[in-house]
């Protein structure tokens, strides 16, 4: 019942606000929860201005950041009934809703960042972001979100033995909660908007998440413990409501698809600066940088790719994503 009247809520905020419709500019309303000054709002920040640079002010972009229209999984939900135009979402709450994208929440399934973005602008990311449609959701690229790792409040996770019962929060991901109980920790499920409580309060003993949200969302003035054990490449997903696509008309998709090529390239090269800022940062306001052996954590969590051999999509794409040079 409260997510129905949540969702009631935005759907008359968002009309009150205008729908864009008519015959003046239209206007692309866009959702996510991160800060004003994250790479990816920024970025977002980019693509707005070059949408009205090539629609001649036709189409206008709208940003709602921290999340004031919800949750990421609310925000996709809102998308999917027309209440909401566009969002951002991890990959890992992304696969709640297209099964196929829970290969990209798969511990250790990239060598590497070229490995990975090799895998992503090809033609395997392009089909992961078509694998939406059929739940109302058109997938339009991929943001670098760096790699995962653990931060802890109390206690040095050095070895995936040292994570045996810790309450560690992850997102609403089946394969990040596979991951987290394959190292011998216990998941917890908690939005992004409550962890801070939550860490202050001991419901969790820590989280995992890359160095820029780390540093933003102020969690290290709590966990002072960091592991760059680097479990998984996990992306952000730049989505848009398929009712949003079939509003607008082939040259409208055009403008919008080229100002969000502009707009994930822009990103990665923030994010590769914002990753280096954010770990100076965080280390000089007292946070310990652990850089352990990955080879036992790859090792430990082997057993979540045992589970995915009777899903033949699943194990097709590992097969084909492991094979990318």
């Amino acid at each position: 019942m409260k997510r129905l009247a949540y969702i009631v809520a935005v759907f008359f905020l968002l009309a009150l606000s205008g729908c864009g419709e008519g015959t003046g500019p239209k206007t692309i309303k866009l959702a996510h929860g991160l800060d004003v000054n994250h790479s990816v709002h920024l970025a977002m920040v980019e693509m707005g201005e070059e949408l009205d640079r090539l629609s001649d002010g036709q189409l206008t972009l709208e940003i709602y950041p921290n999340q004031q229209l919800g949750t990421e999984r609310e925000c996709l939900e809102l998308l999917q009934i027309g209440s909401l135009d566009m969002t951002k979402v991890s990959a890992g709450v992304m696969e709640n809703f297209a099964p196929k994208m829970k290969v990209l929440g798969l511990p250790f399934l990239f060598r590497d960042r070229a490995h990975a973005f090799e895998v992503l602008d090809g033609k395997i990311g392009q089909a992961l972001l078509n694998d939406g449609e059929q739940y109302w959701l058109k997938g339009l690229g991929f943001y670098d979100a760096g790699s995962r790792s653990f931060y802890t409040k109390e206690k040095q996770v050095t070895t995936p033995d040292d994570l045996k019962g810790m309450k560690i929060r992850v997102m609403e991901s089946v394969t990040a909660m596979n991951m987290v109980s394959s190292l011998g920790g216990s998941p917890t499920p908690i939005s992004w908007g409550e962890l801070y409580t939550s860490l202050q309060q001991g419901v969790v003993d820590g989280a995992e998440n890359n160095p820029p949200s780390f540093y933003l969302s102020r969690h290290y003035e709590v966990c002072k413990y960091y592991t760059l054990d680097e479990h998984t490449v996990l992306p952000d997903v730049l989505v848009a409501g398929t009712q949003l696509w079939e509003r607008l008309n082939a040259q409208e998709q055009q403008w919008l698809s080229e100002a969000v090529k502009k707009s994930v390239v822009y990103q990665r090269e923030l994010w590769a600066k914002a990753e280096t800022e954010a770990l100076e940062a965080v280390e000089k306001a007292g946070v310990t940088i652990l850089r352990p052996d990955k080879v036992p954590f790859a090792e430990k969590v082997s057993t979540v790719y045992d589970s995915y051999v009777t899903d033949p999509d699943i194990a097709q794409l590992i097969e084909q994503i492991q094979k990318i040079d």
